[in-house]
């Protein structure tokens, strides 16, 4: 897909890119809010912009014909799950073993409404030792916002809160889908 084609259709959608950090050569892209089938073809447009390759996984069953080799061609890297292995360190081998790799997730794990993200990608990171980079698909003011790259510090809980402060007001395609993050309790409350 050319730039222009990318960037015609993200117009054509009622979104702009905001990306003022170059992505380094590894990293862990978390996207949020994950809410409609769209969010995958806009990607690839954000990508095309960036002019960057940018990888997902995904069950290595799924690469298997007759589907494979467009999963292949989209950016797709299959991950062995049929053996008991820890899914974090698979992905983290991938990234030992290659010069570049951009690993895109969604950590609602769904297009489904959730009040928490899986941690799988804040645990890649960590293992792999490459930074986070925060994407926002902002549909409900017709942006795409990436961050600056930062290293998660080990301390969940407060790189978690960075995270959601990134978040915060991000509504996807799907309004009434789009991740708000759960308020702690207090202890006594």
């Amino acid at each position: 897909m050319g730039k222009w084609l990318a960037a015609w259709w993200l117009k054509l959608m009622g979104l702009r890119l905001e990306a003022p950090y170059p992505l380094p050569a590894k990293c862990v892209i978390v996207v949020i809010p994950h809410t409609s089938n769209w969010d995958f073809p806009i990607g690839l447009c954000v990508r095309t912009l960036l002019g960057v390759s940018i990888n997902f996984v995904g069950k290595d069953s799924l690469f298997r014909w007759p589907f494979g080799g467009l999963f292949r061609w989209l950016g797709g890297v299959p991950v062995n799950r049929s053996k008991r292995s820890n899914f974090v360190q698979a992905v983290a081998a991938i990234f030992a073993e290659r010069e570049v790799f951009r690993l895109t997730l969604a950590p609602e794990g769904t297009r489904a409404k959730v009040d928490t993200l899986r941690t799988g990608f804040y645990y890649i990171a960590l293992e792999a030792q490459v930074p986070l980079v925060l994407c926002a698909f902002d549909w409900g003011h017709g942006v795409i916002r990436i961050s600056e790259p930062f290293n998660p510090s080990g301390e969940l809980d407060q790189d978690l809160a960075y995270i959601h402060t990134f978040f915060a007001g991000a509504v996807g395609r799907r309004p009434a889908r789009s991740f708000i993050p759960a308020k702690k309790q207090q202890p006594g409350i």
